[in-house]
């Protein structure tokens, strides 16, 4: 069976004789099961990639040669959002037949407003030594209801502001901006039965729209600013309108099947092949150049597509080694921590790691307080959030019985 519209789906066996699939992650097998949609099993090998992702954007904060390009970690990271909301939003109509969006978006809430809620509370106690790290067009209480308003982006990328050790939040901003938005579209495109080629062109449409827009838009910034284009939701968009295709494509039997052969081998090694090439190629002058916004950017997020794809459809040595326990491990719990702290930790210890041994010291403090914010914030708020639907379900249950 091959589904053409949004309309829920059920996985069943195939009976074509004589081919063989590979379900995600797993061995090929001649039992002529169709492989079932991603993230039916979780997939550590994209905590694994996290783990990448968040410390190529470190090591770039920390301006370690040969890590220029590492600021494309951000692309990662929002290719693999809107790969991994939309198909978990396409799991839960697959399953129920409907999606619920006030339950995505207090989930949404939960996992990720306490620890924000954490980090700008401690950097306006730190304000005074820590908040000017690269500059600030606000004071700290401007500065910290623009980061817990999700609004950085926008101040960043329309009014050529910052907000000194809360600017990096402004990629938060970009993807609960996208949380906001993108699911009653995808509910209401459902509810309509809208065919999935009109919906992947118009996303292709996006995606090479934004592009060209971010390129006629550039303006070629001061000294080695960043460019106000590359905080733009109109370049935002672009990255997460790839990883949302990806989530469709891979929604189609037959491109699974597709997949979870050999083209799901060549798509991981070309993706990391490739994502590697343009880390180690990109130099220092990157914000000089139109380009690097306009189809640099835009390339990195289908590379980054290419590899999520075969990393969620077969079982490779690279896919292994990113399921490596501590290194799945990291992406899934800490990465999300990393992000946030590490400009605090840098701003506050930058002056005094000297030298390379200075470096890795500055990282190890970066991963030990991210672990420990992580459990100081993270880890209970997520117990309480599997209580309340224990305690939800317990009710339920009661209720149904007569």
């Amino acid at each position: 069976m091959t589904t053409s519209t949004l309309s829920p789906e059920q996985v069943r066996t195939t009976s074509t004789p004589g081919r063989t699939t590979t379900a995600p992650g797993h061995s090929t097998t001649a039992t002529g099961r169709t492989p079932p949609p991603p993230l039916t099993h979780r997939a550590p090998a994209l905590d694994g990639l996290r783990t990448l992702a968040i410390l190529a954007v470190v090591l770039y904060h920390l301006h370690v040669p040969q890590f220029e390009g590492g600021f494309i970690g951000v692309t990662v990271f929002f290719v693999l959002s809107g790969f991994l909301i939309t198909t978990l939003l396409l799991g839960e109509r697959r399953r129920t037949g409907r999606v619920r969006l006030g339950s995505f978006w207090v989930k949404r809430l939960l996992r990720l407003y306490p620890a924000l809620l954490v980090f700008v509370a401690v950097g306006l106690v730190l304000w005074n030594w820590v908040g000017d790290y690269k500059g600030a067009s606000f004071s700290a209480g401007e500065a910290g209801v623009i980061a817990l308003t999700y609004t950085g982006n926008l101040f960043r990328a329309f009014w050529d502001t910052t907000q000194g050790v809360f600017a990096h939040t402004w990629s938060l901003s970009m993807e609960e901006q996208f949380y906001l938005v993108w699911p009653p579209v995808l509910v209401l495109l459902a509810a309509l039965r809208t065919r999935r080629r009109w919906l992947l062109t118009g996303l292709g449409v996006l995606v090479v729209g934004a592009s060209a827009a971010s390129w006629a838009s550039y303006r070629t910034p001061s000294g080695g600013a960043t460019p106000d284009v590359y905080f733009s939701p109109v370049l935002g968009v672009v990255p997460l309108a790839i990883g949302c295709a990806l989530a469709l494509l891979l929604d189609d039997e037959r491109v699974r099947t597709w997949t979870a052969g050999i083209a799901g081998h060549v798509a991981t090694w070309v993706g990391l092949g490739s994502l590697v090439t343009v880390l180690l190629w990109i130099d220092d002058d990157w914000t000089q150049h139109a380009w690097t916004f306009g189809v640099l950017l835009p390339v990195t997020g289908l590379i980054s597509a290419v590899l999520i794809g075969g990393l969620v459809s077969v079982r490779t040595p690279v896919a292994t080694v990113l399921s490596w326990t501590p290194v799945a491990w990291f992406g899934r719990r800490v990465s999300y921590s990393a992000y946030l702290w590490h400009p605090l930790v840098i701003a506050l210890l930058g002056t005094f790691a000297i030298g390379t041994w200075g470096t890795f010291g500055l990282v190890g403090t970066v991963l030990l307080v991210s672990v420990g914010a992580a459990y100081a914030v993270e880890v209970p708020v997520e117990r309480f959030r599997k209580h309340l639907r224990t305690g939800g379900a317990a009710v339920r249950g009661s209720t149904a019985r007569p």
